[in-house]
């Protein structure tokens, strides 16, 4: 699929590139999607690894059941709607534009909460905390939990652009693992 499933940033230069704007999701044309199917059907898969543990890798069949699911099972139209259904937002940072849900709690207090998904990932992999930690009382929780959430998509991941230099990463310098 290509990369212009959103509503691409304004080319009118703002007076401050740092401000926040909305960022709202396109619907992916069905001849992407189609074509995405397609070509996961059109596979050729190699021979099955010669173990029968994962010694060499992932195995053939975990990755053809895998590829099955995303060619007939996998729902994008349903996602689509949940994402779309999220206040998002972009914002300049560092010279990269950066795109974020930002979903307020409804109860007074709430504290801020920046939650980032991992690599490889996005921020699809968050949507099913977003209600639980804005709106903790519908889940068993007490006000006081509640959180105001940004969820960020990396640069290079979603809907963040994508870093054409180095220095995106964590420096080397720091303790492992601590980014």
């Amino acid at each position: 699929m290509t990369t212009t499933t959103a509503t691409p940033p304004s080319t009118t230069p703002a007076a401050d590139n740092t401000a926040i704007r909305p960022f709202h999701v396109s619907a992916v044309p069905d001849t992407e999607l189609n074509e995405l199917r397609r070509r996961i059907n059109a596979t050729k898969w190699p021979e099955r690894e010669t173990v029968t543990d994962q010694s060499q890798g992932v195995q053939l069949a975990t990755t053809q059941k895998l590829a099955k699911y995303w060619a007939t099972d996998y729902d994008w139209r349903k996602v689509e709607a949940k994402l779309k259904a999220l206040p998002q937002f972009i914002t300049e940072i560092d010279g990269l534009d950066i795109h974020f849900i930002h979903v307020r709690s409804k109860h007074e207090g709430a504290l801020p909460l920046i939650v980032t998904h991992g690599w490889p990932g996005s921020v699809i992999e968050q949507m099913k905390i977003i209600d639980p930690l804005t709106n903790p009382t519908a889940h068993g929780g007490n006000a006081s939990d509640a959180f105001h959430l940004v969820i960020p998509s990396i640069p290079g991941y979603g809907y963040s652009g994508k870093p054409t230099t180095t220095g995106w990463d964590c420096p080397t310098s720091r303790v492992p693992g601590s980014c």
